[in-house]
């Protein structure tokens, strides 16, 4: 079972490009609706939870589907297998000067993928809008939620329309005669425990060796950002500013968004740069520093989440920040998704194919990337005879 959890989002890390909210895509489409290992329904519930705790939102929600399916070895299995190969590449790029990646080849074959993610997230959004958005009310809510946050796209807002989302259903629409779920609430304590412990051990840390500092900074950048690895940029950056140079920092944020996979591995980029000692060790720490607090958080709530999930207020909440949270799909897709990768007639003609193909002819995801990256290379051939 592991190792079928790992094949599964190894394949995923290898072609997931597009950011987070592509990544929800791609999820979605394998986990819920070809693999069938959790209900819509689940699905939705843990993307709240994640849109809620610090951290990057698309690996946690990796880590939450892993769980679900083979408790916590399974959610190390998913984290491992998603995050491997993206790991690898920047551990890569940061040790050699990589020309090679302004060739125009390659930058074709990217520029295909990211042609993939915007088909992905719009199945996904039209996916969510039917299973979601049932009602007058749903309907509202996903509209205000597309419209704010594509006129204000940062994660403040988004995390303030959630919680108007979440305090108007709880308020307005919950269902007094359904049946609650009467069981105490019980957090995981113990990883509570051990995230404030490193939190506190890492703030305490201001004379020690430039390498704990550096822990530090990936650890405290982990607790306290909201909205994934774009947000996570001027953290970082105000964090090494004494250690590391802010062209090679910005750098390693370009390579980031060329690379499937989380964003969040700019820190095995930075850790491979900044590191005294052995670069590799250096690229692992930071990459676990980074990711650890939102999965200890993830590992502390989830228990007491389903709980909550089963009561009439709290499950009334969910319907409505489902809602909302199908506005801010579509609201990304919008932009900077399809905005950014669609530029041509002759992407928006491979964009609505792919559509067409996965929504109504059962592609896989994987099927229609290899479709994608085949034609890119047709057409790179074309253009150099």
């Amino acid at each position: 079972m592991p190792l079928h959890i790992f094949g599964q989002f190894l394949i995923l890390g290898c072609i997931c490009f597009g950011g987070p909210v592509a990544h929800i895509g791609y999820f979605n489409k394998r986990f819920v609706g070809e693999l069938k290992w959790l209900s819509e329904a689940q699905f939705q519930r843990l993307f709240a939870l994640c849109q809620c705790l610090p951290g990057p939102a698309s690996s946690q929600l990796g880590f939450a589907v892993g769980y679900h399916r083979g408790g916590l070895v399974g959610a190390l299995a998913a984290f491992i297998g998603f995050t491997l190969p993206s790991f690898v590449l920047m551990f890569v790029l940061a040790i050699v000067s990589s020309t090679w990646l302004e060739t125009s080849w390659l930058q074709l074959l990217i520029h295909g993928l990211k042609l993939l993610a915007v088909i992905v997230v719009a199945d996904a959004v039209v996916g969510m809008s039917k299973n979601f958005c049932g009602d007058i009310a749903t309907r509202i809510m996903a509209l205000f939620s597309f419209v704010v946050l594509l006129y204000f796209p940062n994660a403040i807002i988004q995390i303030a329309v959630l919680l108007i989302a979440a305090i108007i259903g709880s308020t307005l629409f919950a269902n007094t005669k359904a049946v609650s779920e009467t069981s105490s609430l019980k957090f995981k304590k113990r990883w509570l425990m051990l995230f404030s412990a490193l939190l506190l051990a890492l703030l305490w840390s201001n004379h020690y060796p430039q390498n704990i500092q550096v822990l530090k900074e990936f650890y405290l950048a982990g607790s306290l950002v909201f909205g994934g690895g774009h947000v996570v940029l001027p953290l970082l950056q105000n964090g090494l500013s004494e250690i590391i140079d802010s062209q090679t920092f910005l750098a390693g944020y370009g390579f980031a968004q060329l690379i499937p996979g989380p964003m969040f591995t700019l820190s095995s980029f930075l850790g491979t740069t900044v590191w005294q000692g052995n670069n590799f060790i250096g690229a692992l720490l930071a990459t676990l520093a980074i990711f650890a607090p939102g999965f200890l958080l993830l590992l502390a709530v989830l228990p007491t989440w389903e709980s909550l999930s089963q009561r009439p207020n709290f499950s009334a909440a969910i319907n409505m920040l489902s809602a909302a949270v199908v506005g801010i799909l579509a609201a990304a897709w919008v932009s900077p998704v399809a905005i950014s990768s669609v530029v041509s007639v002759a992407d928006g003609l491979i964009v609505l194919t792919g559509f067409y193909l996965l929504r109504w002819q059962g592609f896989s995801i994987l099927k229609l990337s290899m479709l994608i990256l085949l034609f890119q290379i047709v057409k790179f051939v074309l253009q150099n005879l």
